[in-house]
């Protein structure tokens, strides 16, 4: 019996086609949003390749990356569930921030949790949104697909970080009064270390406080790599003298440091209120010419770059290129970016490819000149406006293993042999049994509880791996805000009003504020900003003589004498 899995997919591609749309002039795209197209590709082999591509001409679109739960701390998540947690958030598209994301295509990123990192935490490097939020490994053939604000793509190989050219300076009223390099982006601190900790780390720094100090600075932009001439700027809002777990406004970093790395910050007499930037530089590091990362505004990691300005490389003597697996991959020209998912385990629809293959199909069929793998397996998953268009269940179940078992039988012996968790629309996230020790897959994985963890769908038909990070193809929604409220306004909670680290329920949970209780609306250039489909509003809120600084819906505010205006008025 057939997986009720593959009638799904093709019900949802079928979904995923507006009527006032059609397929480009007999070539197989469909139109799925301006400037982004979509085409199945059923080959003889046999395999099913799903490829969107976007117009990199058309200035209403642009690609993002995406991370697991929101946090580079270690949060793997299904890809749909990615695909809407960044959809109506807000982006840094066009060197400002306020535009909003629909996300109309969303891919898995790179490996992920162990044997290189902790759980969840995806391998090598992440930007996103302009942030170098997670440096990329060192020493490595291939560091990712980059898509830089000027509209440009490249691929990294090797590359480095000089340790002179990832400097914090500081200035006191606009005179420089020092410099210290810093050791590392989002990571766990260790003694007598400077670590940058950025928004998508987590809610906070995580940190120790003992020995320490940690500089809270709001920014005018994001941490782009960026040379020192065009060096990141911000404001000291506080000097944290030993303590830790900083929370992390989105429009903020954290400057941690402990032990000798302290004593230096302390030793220059930096104030609150003095103005800090923020210098990063990557380098090839062989050597030889490099593309300008400088900009860049989504990447991630990569493995497997196999089509170089138009040739094939040679992975003849790689094992794990000459399987025929699932697959993910990102390929571009001039005029294109491609997505490319091929399915694979199961050989009567999908068998998958090798990469030597996939390289073929990414110059020959759709045109690439540079093209770079990403995770496969039972990880490659390909979402288009919200619906899961590949057969993740074969490339997670492996259909050859269990050839003729029907899909309600598998998804229920891996409810059965995994406790089930309940997510909020009531489907199941499975994870490994905790008191089983780890064992080991066929490529020497351990099965740890993230190893196995994969979300299904309510009706429990579809399975979706969650892993750390993706990219997403975004169509770019204009920046728009309300006039609602001003600084000067006495504003009041009329409900139960959260507040986050941003503009966004994407953000995570500050605090709660009980109906009646009044607070401060701050002066910000992005209040009233519309986002997840709400306006919010930077406010002050004081506990005990403690401020609370975040953000709030305005559905949640009100000036009382509004109230008693008729709404056409208000």
């Amino acid at each position: 019996m057939k997986p009720l899995s593959r009638l799904l997919v093709s019900i949802s591609i079928l979904l995923l086609i507006p009527s006032r749309v059609a397929a480009s002039a007999n070539d197989g795209w469909v139109a799925i949003a301006p400037g982004m197209e979509y085409q199945k590709f059923t080959l003889p082999d046999p395999n099913n390749v799903f490829v969107t591509r976007m117009d990199r001409n058309n200035p209403g679109v642009t690609i993002e990356s995406s991370i697991g739960q929101g946090r580079l701390s270690g949060g793997p998540e299904a890809v749909s569930d990615m695909a809407q947690r960044y959809d109506q958030a807000i982006n840094y598209w066009g060197g400002a921030w306020g535009a909003r994301n629909r996300v109309v295509v969303a891919i898995n990123g790179f490996y992920f949790g162990p044997p290189e990192e902790p759980d969840g935490v995806p391998w090598s490097g992440q930007v996103h949104s302009g942030w170098y939020a997670k440096r990329f490994w060192e020493l490595e053939s291939g560091s990712g697909f980059a898509w830089k604000l000027d509209r440009s793509a490249f691929i990294g190989e090797c590359i480095t970080h000089p340790a002179d050219k990832q400097v914090v300076y500081y200035f006191h009223n606009g005179e420089l009064i020092g410099s210290q390099p810093f050791d590392g982006i989002n990571v766990p601190r260790d003694r007598d270390q400077f670590i940058l900790y950025t928004p998508q780390y987590d809610a906070s720094t995580l940190t120790d406080g003992s020995d320490a100090v940690e500089v809270l600075v709001e920014l005018s932009r994001p941490t782009l790599i960026a040379l020192t001439s065009d060096m990141t700027r911000g404001r000291i809002v506080e000097i944290r003298k030993g303590l830790g777990n900083t929370p992390i406004p989105f429009d903020h970093a954290v400057l941690s440091m402990q032990g000798a790395a302290r004593a230096k910050f302390q030793g220059y007499g930096v104030e609150e209120g003095d103005e800090i930037g923020i210098a990063q530089r990557i380098k090839n590091c062989n050597g030889a010419d490099s593309p300008d990362w400088s900009n860049t505004y989504a990447s991630v990691g990569g493995a497997f770059y196999f089509l170089k300005d138009g040739v094939i490389q040679d992975f003849s003597d790689d094992p794990q290129a000459n399987v025929r697996d699932p697959r993910t991959a990102v390929a571009f020209n001039d005029n294109y970016i491609f997505f490319i998912v091929v399915d694979g385990r199961d050989s009567r629809q999908s068998a998958g490819m090798r990469i030597p293959e996939l390289a073929e199909f990414a110059k020959n069929t759709l045109g690439a000149s540079w093209g770079i793998a990403q995770d496969g397996g039972g990880s490659s998953t390909m979402v288009v406006n919200g619906q899961v268009v590949n057969n993740t269940y074969c490339n997670i179940v492996d259909c050859d293993r269990h050839a003729g078992e029907p899909a309600e039988k598998l998804l229920a012996d891996l409810a059965g042999k995994f406790p089930a968790i309940r997510t909020p629309d009531g489907g199941r996230q499975l994870p490994v049994e905790p008191d089983q020790p780890p064992q080991l897959d066929a490529d020497g994985f351990p099965l740890t509880e993230e190893y196995y963890a994969y979300r299904a769908d309510a009706a429990g038909t579809t399975l979706q791996r969650l892993v750390a990070n993706g990219l997403m193809m975004v169509v770019v929604e204009p920046k728009e805000q309300s006039s609602a409220f001003r600084p000067a306004d006495k504003v009041y909670t009329k409900d139960l009003t959260q507040v986050r680290l941003g503009p966004g329920v994407n953000y995570r949970l500050l605090a709660l504020i009980d109906p009646g209780n009044q607070v401060n609306v701050l002066d910000h250039d992005l209040n009233g900003l519309k986002a997840k489909g709400s306006y919010w509003w930077k406010i002050l809120f004081d506990v005990g003589g403690q401020g609370i600084v975040g953000w709030a819906t305005e559905e949640t505010l009100t000036i009382p004498w509004l109230e008693f205006l008729p709404a056409v008025l208000r």
